[in-house]
């Protein structure tokens, strides 16, 4: 069988929609792409969404969430998986039942919970039910502080105190923790990698002037691509961390709001392997 005719490695994508493009769905499938590894994605709700405000949310059913899985895992190669915005405790439970009747991939979880212009994303406590359903699925726990607070049902007031945080997250059942500090104060940004193995890594990068739009719907889908082309996990962290500051360095402005879109295809990597 020629390489055309082989059936690629792909990344399945479970998310919500933006309708103004800047993250969500739209972001996390412009990351694979620029990536060079195929997209299959499941849409868990729709968004009315501008550069501004969130105006609406609608969940999905979830009997047609998964059917969208079902159909996505009977025909594709699936490497890895991004979760991002689930929105519904019926919609995490679904997800996690199909994670459990399918071959175990690596999976990526963003515990999306409010967007960056601070419109919740999720209905009731979405945080209680993420801890009892998927967290112990997760290869990767993605939170920002925000949603690391949610999770552990405390403050998080420097950097000092990511460790013990990841320490907690890492207890609740995850696999490996990157737990991002762009929300903590200070010039330089430090992001924390935890692995059950007990090894720890810091990433420390110069602030940029900009609010960004989607950077954690980018970062966690280039990490899942990453993993879907081989990398360990280690290594595919740091190289989506490079990745995202280099969309967003790139970024720009579509919309009439102050948020920064980020420029997935100027920062795509210079070699993707299939």
């Amino acid at each position: 069988m020629t390489r055309r005719h082989q059936r690629p490695p792909a990344v399945l994508i479970i998310a919500g929609s933006d309708s103004g493009g800047g993250a969500g769905l739209q972001a996390d499938l412009r990351t694979v792409a620029a990536h060079g590894v195929h997209a299959a994605c499941v849409v868990t709700a729709v968004t009315a969404q501008t550069s501004r405000e969130v105006r609406t949310i609608e969940p999905l059913a979830p009997s047609v969430v998964a059917a969208q899985l079902d159909a996505v895992f009977a025909d594709f190669r699936i490497r890895s998986i991004k979760i991002g915005m689930l929105a519904t405790a019926a919609i995490v439970r679904t997800v996690a039942a199909a994670l459990a009747r399918h071959t175990p991939v690596k999976v990526v979880l963003d515990p999306v919970m409010v967007a960056t212009t601070g419109a919740r994303l999720a209905r009731g406590d979405l945080a209680t039910i993420l801890r009892r359903h998927l967290l112990s699925r997760a290869d990767l726990l993605t939170p920002n502080v925000p949603e690391a607070e949610n999770l552990i049902g405390r403050r998080l007031r420097s950097t000092d105190d990511l460790p013990s945080a990841a320490d907690d997250l890492m207890a609740l059942g995850a696999r490996a923790v990157l737990l991002k500090g762009g929300h903590l104060a200070g010039r330089r940004v430090s992001d924390l990698l935890v692995t059950r193995d007990g090894r720890q890594r810091w990433f420390h990068h110069a602030r940029i002037p900009a609010e960004g739009h989607g950077t954690g719907c980018t970062l966690s889908s280039a990490i899942a691509a990453r993993l879907a082309q081989g990398d360990a996990m280690e290594i595919a962290v740091a190289g989506a961390i490079e990745y995202v500051n280099r969309a967003l360095r790139a970024g720009y402005r579509p919309g009439l709001g102050r948020l920064r879109f980020l420029d997935h295809f100027r920062a795509r990597p210079q070699t993707t392997k299939r």
